[in-house]
């Protein structure tokens, strides 16, 4: 039952924006994977993650010694800029592309589309960003929780939804800031890799205002659920030769 709680607010917020992207941008939707690489993810995030667990290394700061909001925003500012590294490396390097791929296979992006990760990412990044993070505060649970609850936004920013800020959109991920990142037009390679603040991806020279409302996926996008587990297996493999056409020699 605690389980079940601890997931309801993601539940609701998927079920919410289901709706409304139906209702406002209908389109076909990819669910049946995602909801797979979601069952997965659970799967691996309660059975292997665990063994991951690094124990307890003093951190720089401790969230109780200063004051609330201080340390929240500590706390997201270190996390947020975890994220954009790890993701930069994900298109960088060989093995985690192979990994994150799949997150970027889907054929038409949805706010479901938050949950279609390949099951290794959580473990990967259990011992680099957010061991680092734990290394530069301690958070207090109420930290913990409100910086939980602004995860929730990924699930707006994946959606299907027309929302943009314009020549503001430096200041927040928004769905069309992200759809460009996840855009299958080579024009739009490289750009927009923030999690919650492209800020990041200012200073780095990644950011790209939003252009238009451009069409996402892969050339290859996962079948079946054997598929989404060994995601990158299939990536990595090398392309089969090409049979010559008759009378070819």
């Amino acid at each position: 039952m605690q389980v079940f709680l601890a997931y309801l607010p993601q539940l609701l917020v998927v079920a919410v924006l289901t709706l409304v992207e139906h209702g406002r941008n209908p389109a076909r939707s990819d669910w049946r994977i995602n909801l797979q690489a979601w069952a997965v993810n659970l799967a691996v995030g309660f059975t292997i993650l665990p063994l991951f667990h690094l124990g307890q290394f003093p951190s720089l700061l401790r969230g109780a010694d200063l004051p609330f909001w201080a340390g929240l925003a500590i706390l997201l500012v270190v996390a947020d800029l975890g994220e954009y590294l790890f993701h930069r490396a994900q298109h960088r390097i060989p093995l985690l592309w192979a990994m994150h791929s799949l997150h970027h296979s889907d054929p038409e992006m949805s706010a479901l589309t938050t949950t279609r990760h390949f099951w290794g990412d959580q473990l990967i990044k259990s011992v680099t960003i957010w061991t680092v993070a734990g290394l530069v505060i301690a958070p207090t649970p109420e930290m913990s929780g409100l910086v939980a609850l602004a995860s929730l936004w990924h699930f707006t920013v994946h959606s299907r939804l027309r929302l943009d800020l314009g020549r503001w959109s430096w200041l927040l991920n928004m769905p069309a800031y992200h759809r460009r990142h996840h855009s299958a037009l080579p024009q739009h390679y490289d750009s927009n890799f923030a999690a919650l603040f492209p800020i990041f991806d200012v200073i780095a020279g990644s950011y790209r205002r939003p252009d238009g409302f451009p069409p996402t996926g892969l050339d290859d996008a996962p079948r079946h659920l054997g598929d989404v587990v060994a995601w990158p297996l299939r990536m990595l493999r090398p392309p089969r030769p090409v049979a010559p056409a008759l009378g070819e020699a």
